[in-house]
């Protein structure tokens, strides 16, 4: 399984159309809890299936969410415990951060290597430019 990280918007029919044309795949399911902004999604393309969950504990322990309550939880340990304060214009560095190491966490030999390799192809840039915020998703 892997992770798209992306900062929204809003919750709204628009931000989430936008997210999903640019982020899935036309031929994906998308499994949601029913907020009615997640339906934007079939404007993609993507099959759009609602798993009704209530509220309170038991919501979260649905199965077709675990795995997303799991990594939830272990993005915002991940962040909190890196960082001493989040500043909401630098999100989208502390989402993409985190999706780099999970989406590479079995094959971690080869972390060090691709981001070596990374670097060096990279042009380099202003200090300036490079502590500037990136915009939403």
């Amino acid at each position: 399984m892997r992770l798209k990280l992306r900062r929204v918007t809003s919750f709204c029919n628009h931000a989430i159309s936008g997210f999903a044309k640019r982020s899935l795949d036309p031929t994906c399911e998308v499994v949601s809890d029913g907020l009615a902004c997640f339906a934007a999604v079939t404007d993609a393309g993507c099959r759009h299936q609602v798993a009704k969950t209530g509220s309170g504990p038991a919501a979260t322990r649905t199965p077709a969410f675990k795995w997303v309550n799991t990594a939830l939880g272990n993005i915002k340990a991940a962040i909190a415990g890196t960082y001493r304060s989040i500043r909401q214009k630098h999100v989208p560095r502390y989402l993409a951060e985190f999706e780099y190491r999970f989406n590479r966490r079995y094959d971690l030999a080869a972390m060090l290597p691709r981001l070596t390799w990374a670097a060096v192809r990279t042009p380099p840039m202003p200090y300036r430019l490079l502590k500037l915020a990136e915009v939403s998703a």
